[in-house]
């Protein structure tokens, strides 16, 4: 029996912090297509991110940068033509936002017109401050994101765990709290010590959403191809496989090759 709220109503902003209050906690997976999106939808997730990350399952690129601003909307339309319930949260891609905040303003403008998704997410803190203040001073709801930042992976140089010293660790604290103070309604916190982001889901009042942060926070996210066993390279420790499509999908495709070859599909039952 599933055990998601029965509550059918649209997910807002709000009733996440709601959630969050009542000790609900609260699911979010990614979504990049209308089919996927609508199963997702249907069964109960409360936020669907349409994440960069299509950079890399989509596209099949290294890394999240080479998605575009256009590509990130394509995929947002493709998403909310098929979400009735879930929050839909779209990626801002990197280079939209970071470093002008008119043309992050801009592009989060064309985001919200253009997919009519409910709000957008950004990577950083402190120094995406004015972006975020221009982007909030429109109306347009912000998740955030910080840890781990895969459009800053060049800075890193590696996908390990971050803010594991104190300044780091210091910083996020001070980062997130500014989100919150800013407007922020939301912020995702990605592959840090289980123990910080405990810390900072009890000092702020809004939602933190973990993806490799442990479970003392108020929600999970993972991506879609990930938890569904299609995507096999990519194995890391805070990913639960949920199924193993890869397989049926590789076996479902050979039976049709084997059919075609062996002249069994079409049979007479199959043809007009």
């Amino acid at each position: 029996m599933s055990t998601y709220t029965e509550d059918k109503r649209k997910v807002t902003t709000h009733r996440l912090v709601e959630m969050k209050q009542r000790g609900e906690k609260i699911s979010m997976l990614t979504a990049y297509d209308y089919s996927m999106a609508s199963i997702i939808d249907q069964a109960g997730m409360d936020v669907i991110l349409v994440g960069d990350s299509a950079s890399n399952v989509m596209a099949g690129n290294i890394t999240t940068l080479p998605m575009t601003l256009d590509q990130m909307i394509y995929h947002g339309k493709s998403v909310m033509r098929a979400v009735k319930r879930a929050l839909v949260v779209v990626d801002m891609p990197f280079g939209s936002y970071q470093g002008n905040s008119k043309e992050a303003l801009y592009s989060a403008i064309r985001i919200m017109k253009e997919t009519d998704a409910d709000c957008v997410k950004v990577e950083g803190g402190a120094e995406i401050k004015e972006s975020i203040i221009r982007i909030l001073s429109a109306g347009i709801p912000i998740m955030g994101h910080l840890g781990l930042t895969p459009q800053s992976i060049n800075k890193f140089g590696t996908y390990a765990v971050r803010a594991k010293d104190d300044i780091e660790a210091e910083k996020l604290i001070q980062d997130a709290l500014l989100l919150e103070e800013l407007g922020c309604f939301a912020i995702v916190l990605e592959k840090i010590p289980a123990s910080l982001a405990a810390k900072v889901s009890k000092k702020l009042n809004i939602p933190i959403i973990g993806i490799g942060a442990g479970a003392e926070v108020d929600g999970q996210v993972l991506v879609m191809h990930d938890m569904l066993g299609i995507n096999k390279e990519f194995s890391p420790r805070f990913l639960r496989r949920y199924a193993n499509l890869y397989e049926v999908i590789h076996g479902a495709v050979q039976s049709y090759i084997e059919d075609v070859k062996s002249q069994d599909f079409p049979n007479s039952k199959e043809w007009y």
